[in-house]
């Protein structure tokens, strides 16, 4: 199933069972979803692909986490509580992310398949994780893993 069906599916279910938090945040996504996809028009793409609609997720995503983190701090409980439910919505349409030895096992299998030897081939290694594995690996965590068998 599509994200976009997933999306819609979620929504009428949230909206049966009531629950006001879950189809804010979904109506949210929707909306982001909207305002992506008439950003692409000009482009001449009606609906953007998965890829883009995961990207933006996990941008949702970040951008609620620093919220929380600014929220706490401020003392603002009630309002990072808000910012965690929110992300929990979100995260629920991601895809599994990789752990941290599956990170590790990709990292070495496309340092060996693209030969690279030192950490000048490091954007090459990048490129080619990101190819494979944009979906399911945290590219953020990604980089100093590939620095690190790059002997950086």
């Amino acid at each position: 199933m599509s994200l976009r069906a997933r999306f819609t599916e979620s929504l009428k279910a949230a909206m049966l069972a009531k629950d006001a938090a879950r189809t804010s945040a979904i109506r949210m996504i929707l909306a982001k979803l909207k305002d992506t996809d008439i950003a692409a028009r000009p482009a001449g793409v009606e609906q953007v692909p998965e890829e883009q609609i995961v990207a933006m997720l996990r941008g949702m995503v970040k951008s609620r986490r620093e919220s929380e983190a600014m929220y706490r701090q401020g003392n603002r409980p009630e309002l990072a509580e808000k910012e965690a439910a929110e992300i929990a919505v979100i995260e629920g349409f991601l895809p599994q992310q990789m752990d941290e030895a599956a990170m590790r096992e990709a990292v070495a299998a496309t340092v060996a398949e693209t030969g690279a030897a030192s950490v000048k081939d490091m954007g090459k290694v990048m490129a080619a994780l990101k190819a494979r594995h944009a979906a399911t690996m945290d590219m953020a965590k990604a980089g100093p893993m590939v620095k690190a068998a790059l002997g950086g």
